[in-house]
């Protein structure tokens, strides 16, 4: 499989009630430069839970069976009645911080086998709880200087339905990249403002007449 390239857009700034905390494109580069410092671990789930909008519980549940390298894909089994996706892994030769496969190949290589089968362990083997995650990701937001409301991991949901939506994604492609049945779900997470509506609206009537 071809190594596809994923770039990060300026993000939409939402001006509605429901605006969502994300992360800039500079931000995340900023998280996950900590994280790689910190341990290839958390480089790893940070990327993967961005890279595929995973919720922390997500992340921490996937299996070394649900990765394929040989066909570079993962397999995410999303929970609040969210799809079941099977996504492909990213390379990003340009940013080596986004490059998906190198982070998993470089955490695969670094994790010590423990008997179980989740990707992600503790130091003492099994499963990473989700709580543990959150702390983690807790401290590598506070040191790269984040505001209190951008230290959740589930910031890189928002934060890669943000990208997507600047970069002019269809929204059901980002519908299908969220992991959501429903179209709904996905809108909870694309915000536009009267000026961007109008906008567009304008562009099409005059496509149109």
């Amino acid at each position: 499989m071809a190594t596809q390239v994923l770039t990060l857009p300026t993000p939409v700034i939402r001006a509605s009630r429901s605006t969502r905390a994300h992360l800039s494109p500079a931000e995340l580069l900023a998280v996950l430069k900590i994280a790689r410092a910190k341990s290839t671990r958390d480089w790893c789930m940070i990327l993967m839970a961005y890279r595929h909008g995973m919720r922390a519980s997500e992340v921490c549940g996937l299996k070394l069976s649900d990765v394929n390298l040989k066909d570079q894909t993962v397999r995410v089994a999303r929970l609040k009645g969210s799809m079941l996706t099977v996504q492909p892994l990213f390379g990003h030769r340009g940013v080596p911080l986004l490059d998906e496969l190198a982070a998993l190949r470089a955490w695969l290589r670094a994790r010590r086998p423990d008997g179980s089968n989740f990707l992600f362990v503790s130091q003492k083997g099994g499963k990473l709880h989700r709580s543990a995650f959150f702390r983690s990701f807790q401290a590598i937001a506070e040191a790269a200087g984040l505001m209190a409301e951008k230290r959740h991991p589930h910031v890189l949901k928002h934060s890669l339905a943000s990208h997507l939506v600047a970069g002019n994604v269809n929204l059901a492609l980002i519908k299908q990249s969220l992991g959501h049945r429903s179209i709904s779900s996905t809108m909870e997470y694309v915000g536009v403002n009267d000026g961007q509506a109008a906008e567009a609206a304008a562009a099409c009537m005059m496509a149109t007449y």
